[in-house]
C-alpha cells in the first residue's frame, strides 16, 4: 500500500463521515426532532462539526496532490463548477449551523425550520455537486 493511497483514503473516510453528518444531522433535526430545541441544538453541533469535516478534509485532497505530484488536481469545467458549488454549500452550511447554536434561544420556530430546511438543502446540493466533481475530474 503507497503512502499516497492510504493518504487519499483516509482523507476520504473523514469526507465521507462529514457528508453523512451534514446530510443526516439536517434531516434529523428537520423531521425527528422538530419540536425539541436541545436536540436540535445537538444536531446543530453534529452538522457544524460536518462542515468543518468536509472543508477540511476537500482542502487535504488538494493538499495531498501538491504533495505527491508537486501540483494541485488538474480540474476543469464541469469539475472547477461542481467544486465551486460545494464549497459555497460548506462556507454556508457552517455559518448557518453557528448562528443556530448562536441565535436559537431568540428564533422561533418558524426561523428553526427554515434554518434546517436550508442546512438540509445545501447538504443534498453539496452531496449533488460531489458526484459531479468525481465524475468530470
Amino acid at each position: 500500500m503507497s503512502a499516497e493511497n492510504l493518504a487519499y483514503a483516509v482523507v476520504q473516510v473523514v469526507h465521507n463521515f462529514g457528508a453523512a453528518a451534514v446530510v443526516g444531522g439536517a434531516l434529523a433535526a428537520r423531521w425527528l426532532a422538530s419540536a425539541d430545541v436541545r436536540r436540535q441544538r445537538q444536531l446543530a453541533w453534529l452538522v457544524l462539526a460536518g462542515w468543518a469535516a468536509q472543508a477540511g478534509s476537500g482542502a487535504l485532497f488538494g493538499a495531498i496532490s501538491l504533495h505527491f505530484y508537486g501540483q494541485f488536481p488538474d480540474i476543469h469545467g464541469t469539475a472547477v463548477a461542481a467544486l465551486r458549488v460545494k464549497v459555497a454549500c460548506a462556507l454556508a452550511g457552517f455559518v448557518i449551523a453557528a448562528l443556530f447554536l448562536r441565535r436559537t434561544d431568540r428564533w422561533g420556530e418558524g426561523a428553526r425550520r427554515r434554518a434546517w430546511n436550508l442546512l438540509a438543502a445545501l447538504a443534498v446540493v453539496a452531496l449533488a455537486a460531489a458526484a459531479f466533481l468525481r465524475w468530470f475530474s
